[in-house]
């Protein structure tokens, strides 16, 4: 992944999200717009503010006109590279908007972009979301009590086995068969938190959600490696017990239940050794644990993928960076790598409905 689109196959409607607005989310947008490899991917919309995203597109020098549309339905019409279409949520005091500084204005922005983009897409509307960064804190300040993304998501969509997965696509991981995920067990919660709250039932959900993920970006009989807690998994019970009493058991369980998991493998050498095409997917026991290795390997060209969902969902793998907003400098092969890992999965998606 990604894989080209089939010949004379429609290709996947994507609803874009803004982000938040004083974030560097609408100019990775406005930045990639135009660029053939979005449009040799996808059909795509932006949920946003037209003002926010005309200001953008000048910023990067984007001469394609951006363009209010009524509906999704109207802006897959619109789009093409000479005209962004934006579907507008409500509207914002653009004189209150400053780059890279919280309000509850653009945490709610976001929100209402997410939400709608969201509903689209369970409807039918469009076939997958690629969401840019938002500021947990924004959201926050807005009244909407989530750690990101993948929680309210996760809410919308009603379910309650879902994970966040780190995936580096083929081009960065070239010795592995499809491109290399990192599922966490734990996400957006303090170390200690996610130490008291790690469960053989947990590290068994993650496992099998690892092995679906892995099938759908293309890894035949995915391989799973599953990382240990503690250094050097534990030193046989030296070093902390939690590989004895608990990843063990899940990762036993986890193969009786038909994944080809093994573990618990120290994560000094677990990440090298995934990446030099033993395993398919890796499961982290906490954020940082997954986060550091892989954005190590590839910052900006990761994608953030959401497991468990009834919708395809990605996102690029960087936050609202504030020090680099409206400046004309953002990163924008994140956004790239997210729309073409959405485009993908949505098509492979299709091709199993079908």
């Amino acid at each position: 992944m990604p894989s080209p689109p089939v010949v004379g196959a429609p290709l996947p409607r994507l609803a874009l999200t803004m982000g938040d607005p004083a974030g560097v989310g609408p100019e990775v947008i406005a930045a990639v717009w135009a660029d053939e490899r979005v449009w040799h991917a996808c059909r795509p919309v932006v949920y946003g503010d037209r003002t926010v995203l005309s200001r953008a597109a000048a910023l990067r020098g984007l001469t394609a006109d951006t363009v209010a549309v009524a509906s999704a339905e109207e802006g897959f019409d619109t789009a093409t590279p000479q005209h962004l279409a934006c579907v507008e949520g409500p509207p914002l005091d653009q004189a209150a908007l400053e780059p890279g500084v919280v309000t509850a204005q653009t945490g709610e922005a976001a929100y209402q972009a997410i939400v709608a983009a969201t509903r689209l897409t369970l409807a039918g509307g469009a076939e997958g979301i690629v969401t840019a960064p938002i500021s947990k804190a924004a959201l926050h300040a807005a009244g909407h009590d989530y750690p990101g993304h993948t929680e309210l998501l996760a809410e919308l969509c009603g379910v309650s086995e879902f994970a966040m997965m780190l995936y580096l696509p083929p081009a960065l991981a070239p010795r592995t068969r499809a491109g290399l995920g990192v599922i966490h067990t734990t996400l957006h919660t303090s170390l200690r938190n996610a130490i008291d709250s790690l469960s053989i039932e947990g590290i068994v959900e993650k496992c099998l959600l690892a092995h679906d993920a892995a099938t759908a970006y293309g890894a035949d009989e995915p391989r799973i490696g599953v990382a240990a807690l503690n250094p050097h998994a534990g030193e046989g019970g030296l070093f902390g017990d939690e590989e004895i009493r608990l990843i063990a058991p899940a990762v036993d369980a986890a193969r009786a239940r038909g994944v080809s998991a093994t573990g618990p493998h120290p994560v000094d050498t677990l990440m090298g050794r995934a990446v030099a095409g033993e395993f398919d997917a890796v499961v982290a026991m906490y954020h940082d644990q997954g986060h550091i290795a892989l954005k190590l390997l590839g910052m900006h060209g990761a994608v953030n993928i959401t497991l468990g969902l009834p919708i395809v969902r990605t996102s690029v793998a960087h936050g609202t960076a504030p020090d680099k907003a409206w400046k004309g400098v953002a990163e924008t092969g994140g956004m790239i790598a997210a729309i073409e890992a959405a485009a993908s999965l949505a098509a492979r998606r299709q091709s199993s409905d079908d």
